[in-house]
């Protein structure tokens, strides 16, 4: 039972420290989860990311879902998954009742430009710690790059981005395998 309270307790801080969505959240899981506490690794991170990104639902919860699965079965999953959704329950609820109150309020519009600019930042520093861990040659690059080429200004479902991704790694692996073989045969 302590595992699950760790679990929920490491997810609620989370959920109560991203502001922008699931990347942002990169950061703070890599901190948390991977260097502190060893939970998971960078590259399950990114694993699970791209898994939720092609499932229905909020990356985030997601995520937490997965990572809590991993840990703990079924209870992991539940209890880091309210972990990350609490926070979120509970802000929205205080706001929705002063929503009308901060409404064109010139400070809250300040403050949440502020939010926004550093919500950026996150998604940035998120963004390249994935490139640093998932494009690791030239075919991860074109990969990486034909993917964000696609969404950009083809305006692609991300989810068709990533299978397509998925698919081609997977036959460049193959081929690349069946070279490698070749060679060694020789």
């Amino acid at each position: 039972m302590k595992e699950l309270l760790i679990l929920f307790g490491l997810f609620f801080k989370v959920g109560i420290m991203t502001f922008g969505g699931g990347y942002a959240m990169l950061p703070m899981l890599e901190r948390e989860l991977v260097n502190k506490r060893g939970y998971v690794t960078m590259e399950e991170i990114m694993d699970y990311f791209a898994v939720g990104q092609c499932t229905p639902g909020i990356i985030a919860v997601n995520t937490a879902t997965f990572i809590g699965f991993k840990r703990k079965g079924i209870l992991g999953g539940i209890f880091a998954t309210l972990g990350v959704v609490t926070p979120s329950v509970i802000i929205i609820t205080l706001l929705a009742s002063v929503l009308k109150l901060i409404a064109g309020n010139e400070i809250a519009n300040s403050a949440f430009a502020g939010i926004s600019v550093a919500v950026c930042a996150l998604v940035i520093q998120a963004i390249l710690k994935l490139m640093k861990t998932g494009v690791k040659d030239a075919l991860t690059f074109g990969i990486a790059l034909g993917a964000f080429l696609a969404m950009f200004f083809l305006n692609a479902s991300p989810i068709i981005v990533i299978i397509v991704s998925a698919v081609i790694g997977v036959i460049a692996k193959r081929l690349l395998d069946k070279t490698s073989a070749k060679k060694e045969a020789k």
